[in-house]
């Protein structure tokens, strides 16, 4: 006996698809036409034409959509080509201002620049480095790393762990308040109590204190919301085995959230390694070699180029020492988030099967 087995084709239930290199062909006809419309119109800015060039790519990537994938996979088509534009839009000029730094750099950066001071050097002549500006910035912000880190921590601690009633809202509400205090005025406040009523004097140390203001509410929230993350379970299960609360905190939930509190900390050090009015205010800067932070004025690195580009006209010397010492502090903030990153991840809790 046969049987006859009739197989239907299954419907496609997929409309119509662009092909994957569509959006780089849009993109690259969005480039020329802003280019050609550009050097008919006569303009020579590069952000006009950049511009041009990016509503050209959004509305052409709608408009093809439209018309072979439907209105549907269009819209979809037109927030996905809005993020990358507003991506590029991020990051061009962070390449560009990296690319002026190196570029501009590197014509003074060498051994000889980062070993020496400008003791015996004027701004207007070659020569002289940033070796006191880069052991005052070292001291300063080590410091204030030393001196925040525990406190910031600890409050936070205190907060997520601890914390409840008037006391933990009133100490909610002062970081919340100190994260929008502008730098010149932590810089006026430890001039008028540590150099004008005690009459310390000038000192790295006076820039630190600053300094730490500024970190403080940077590392409480960073790693308050770390500790926030760390799930109740966990917390619930060290308890039940008996093990105090000190110690869960200690051995559970800050290895737990190390990788968040690294971050957090190197943001906070980011922040004040560029800061320059507090600087100025409390360390004055000096020309001369000073590795004592508590005793006389001390440079820095972001009033070093602050200093050199004041010093800069007429004179190409200083001019290309600013932008050195520049080039300098970015890689200095860059050393310090890779070595967060490495931090983090050799101390972040082990995962496993």
């Amino acid at each position: 006996m046969s049987q006859s087995v009739n197989v239907e084709r299954p419907s496609s239930l997929q409309g119509a698809t662009l092909p994957k290199w569509t959006p780089w062909v849009i993109a690259a006809g969005s480039v020329a036409l802003g280019l050609g419309i550009s050097a008919a119109a006569g303009l020579d800015s590069s952000i006009q034409w950049g511009l041009m060039a990016a509503l050209f790519f959004v509305l052409g990537s709608y408009g093809v959509a439209v018309r072979v994938e439907g209105r549907r996979q269009a819209k979809d088509r037109l927030a996905t080509s809005l993020v990358w534009v507003a991506f590029l839009l991020a990051v061009i000029p962070l390449i560009s201002l990296i690319w002026t730094t190196v570029k501009r750099g590197v014509k003074v950066f060498d051994g000889y620049f980062l070993t020496h001071s400008m003791g015996l050097v004027t701004d207007t002549e070659p020569g002289g480095g940033i070796y006191h500006a880069l052991i005052g910035t070292l001291e300063q912000v080590g410091i204030a790393t030393v001196i925040s880190v525990p406190i910031g921590i600890l409050t936070a601690v205190y907060l997520v762990e601890y914390g409840r009633g008037r006391l933990a809202q009133a100490v909610t509400f002062f970081v919340d308040v100190m994260t929008g205090i502008p730098s010149i005025v932590a810089g006026l406040f430890v001039l008028s109590f540590w150099i004008l009523i005690l009459d310390m004097g000038p000192s790295g140390f006076a820039g630190s204190m600053a300094l730490t203001i500024l970190m403080l509410p940077v590392i409480v929230r960073s790693t308050e919301e770390m500790l926030k993350l760390v799930p109740n379970e966990l917390r619930e299960a060290s308890l039940a085995l008996g093990v105090p609360k000190w110690r869960t905190i200690m051995k559970v939930v800050l290895p737990t959230s190390i990788g968040g509190i690294t971050t957090g900390v190197m943001l906070a050090i980011a922040r004040i390694t560029g800061e320059t009015a507090p600087v100025l205010l409390l360390v004055w800067g000096s020309t001369f070699i000073n590795t004592d932070p508590f005793e006389g004025p001390q440079a820095s690195l972001p009033m070093y180029i602050y200093q050199q580009y004041a010093n800069s006209v007429g004179t190409g010397a200083a001019y290309d020492r600013a932008w050195a010492a520049a080039l300098t502090l970015i890689g200095f903030v860059m050393i310090l988030n890779l070595a967060a990153r490495g931090i983090a991840r050799w101390k972040a809790p082990k995962t496993g099967r």
